[in-house]
């Protein structure tokens, strides 16, 4: 099972906790949250990018056996 699977599940599990005890969570409003996951897409997307520009510059090596027909 994934980290973020796990986190999420745990997640839904705290907060059904808080709502059945009536206790307001202390988590930031959904507005921040959704800042929050703005910037992790674009820690995400700016990492794909640099890892697609590192595998493209690089030249794929011939492997040679060193045999000759």
């Amino acid at each position: 099972m994934s980290t973020g699977l796990i986190s999420l599940a745990a997640g839904v599990l705290i907060g059904l906790l808080y709502a059945l005890l009536k206790v307001r969570s202390p988590a930031p409003p959904a507005l921040a949250l959704i800042g929050l996951l703005g910037m992790l897409a674009g820690e995400q997307a700016t990492r794909h990018f640099l890892h697609a520009d590192d595998t493209a510059q690089k030249a794929p090596v011939a492997i040679t056996t060193g045999a000759s027909s």
